[in-house]
């Protein structure tokens, strides 16, 4: 996860440099300088078409992880990031932009399968009682990524013009590092178990996570969640948008993961100079001022981290979502009085630093968590594929239209984030049960009412299709 937030941010410093590169290659080409709506044009889907991989990346992934498994999913996966990486760092060198586009197309394949497979093997390798910490990581590792990038980008390191390729070919220093630590990692046990019904290798997997010889209990529970599914054939998306015991659960996915991309965060990652300079920030200064934006973030999403199992999932979601709006509103404000009052640059700076801490508290990451705990073994991988369909499809709709959101309201642009946050937190309000500490059984308890379903139903209903059989 740390590529996916190093991708989002790294494209911020050397956007002036990559945009005079399109220009004098469109010029070397044909002769003459390229218009402003086509250099718009094609610095958008150089951000935005990043998201168009993370989608194929995410629709893909349910086969490749039922038939390498998570592991090896998250190890072979480095192919495409060294590939992107190889592709964007030379396109300068070979004078061809196009490589650059495509470089950022397939890294976003990376990113959507990372961002299915990473939640999908912690939720599966992780006790119940860590199972919420362990999960942030995704979120914590995402915002140290876009630190990272922010870091690399300052004009004494990456952030010049003839340094700006290193800032993506960086990007094959984490990809060997995962390729040399994780074949020391066991697969996931419940995989093993459940789908590769290898019970040796389940067990030495646990021993290796749990750092214990006796891993019966764990094994046995697993089995049990087996016995109550009378089947572990993975679920289609059809057939688990069919299944009315999971209803509730489905919806609840595509909201959180709605919201997490809509809520307008990715706005303030993308065009965080733009905000700068309209708060009235020095142009040199602006490049340090982001760090702090990166910073706190990484903080942010350690906290949560850190409290996720005593609070629970739902304050930690819900009380993020409500105070972005807050902050939403007042940064609303600072920004169209900035001029008439000399100290509102400072606070529209303070508002943004609140917007970005109170979504890593909560909305940064337990999203990926909901949707590893709300499902069984057989109906994660569908799941993931819907959670991750949604999530790059918003994240493409907000890179691609905040600009002409931004042009369009000016100052009152943001109210629209607020707005859906508000919407996202009373959703949550009235429909989402806590799950900190739950197995997959009680979670399900939890929705059966709102399913409409009896208990009994639920363990029937997994498989609309096998219903006579069962």
């Amino acid at each position: 996860s740390f590529l996916y937030g190093y991708n989002l941010s790294v494209v911020n410093a050397p956007a002036a440099y990559i945009k005079k590169f399109y220009n004098e290659t469109w010029e070397r080409r044909y002769g003459f300088s390229v218009d402003e709506s086509t250099l718009t044009l094609l610095w958008s889907i150089t951000v935005s078409i990043f998201a168009i991989g993370g989608l194929v990346g995410a629709i893909i992934v349910t086969p490749i992880v039922k038939f390498f498994g998570r592991k090896r999913t998250l190890l072979l996966n480095n192919l495409f990031a060294v590939t992107a990486a190889l592709l964007m760092s030379l396109s300068l060198l070979a004078g061809s932009f196009e490589m650059l586009i495509l470089g950022r197309i397939i890294m976003g394949v990376d990113a959507g399968i990372s961002l299915s497979a990473l939640p999908m093997y912690l939720s599966e390798i992780s006790p119940k009682e860590i199972r919420g910490s362990l999960g942030q990581v995704t979120a914590i590792f995402i915002c140290i990524g876009v630190f990272t990038g922010q870091v690399l980008g300052l004009p004494e390191i990456f952030g010049q013009e003839p340094r700006w390729p290193y800032l993506f070919g960086a990007i094959i220093v984490p990809s060997l590092i995962q390729v040399v630590i994780l074949p020391f990692l066991p697969e996931s046990p419940r995989y093993l178990l459940l789908e590769k019904h290898n019970t040796s290798k389940a067990e030495k997997a646990f021993q290796t996570f749990l750092g214990k010889d006796d891993v019966s209990h764990e094994v046995e529970e697993v089995l049990a969640e087996s016995r109550v599914q009378r089947n572990t054939k993975l679920v289609s998306i059809l057939q688990l948008l069919r299944t009315h015991a999971v209803r509730w659960q489905v919806i609840t996915v595509v909201v959180t993961m709605g919201c997490y991309q809509l809520c307008g965060l990715n706005a303030i990652w993308y065009y965080t100079n733009n905000i700068f300079s309209e708060a009235g920030i020095n142009h040199e200064t602006i490049p340090y001022v982001t760090l702090s934006t990166g910073a706190v973030e990484t903080v942010a999403a350690v906290f949560s981290g850190l409290v996720i199992e005593r609070l629970g999932r739902r304050p930690l979601l819900i009380g993020g979502f409500g105070l972005m709006v807050v902050f939403f509103a007042v940064l609303t404000v600072s920004l169209t009085l900035q001029k008439t009052v000399h100290w509102l640059p400072y606070l529209s700076i303070f508002c943004i630093l609140a917007i970005i801490a109170s979504f890593c508290i909560g909305p940064g990451g337990i999203p990926f968590v909901l949707t590893g705990e709300f499902f069984q073994q057989s109906q994660r991988p569908a799941a993931f594929m819907i959670a991750g369909t949604v999530n790059w499809l918003s994240n493409f709709a907000v890179g691609l239209l905040f600009p002409f959101i931004q042009a369009g309201l000016q100052t009152y642009c943001f109210l629209v984030f607020a707005a859906i946050c508000l919407a996202g937190a009373t959703y949550l309000f009235f429909v989402l049960p806590e799950t900190k500490n739950k197995t997959f059984h009680e979670i399900s308890q939890a929705f059966a009412k709102r399913n409409k379903v009896s208990l009994e139903m639920q363990e029937m209903n997994h498989y609309p299709g096998e219903r006579k059989s069962t």
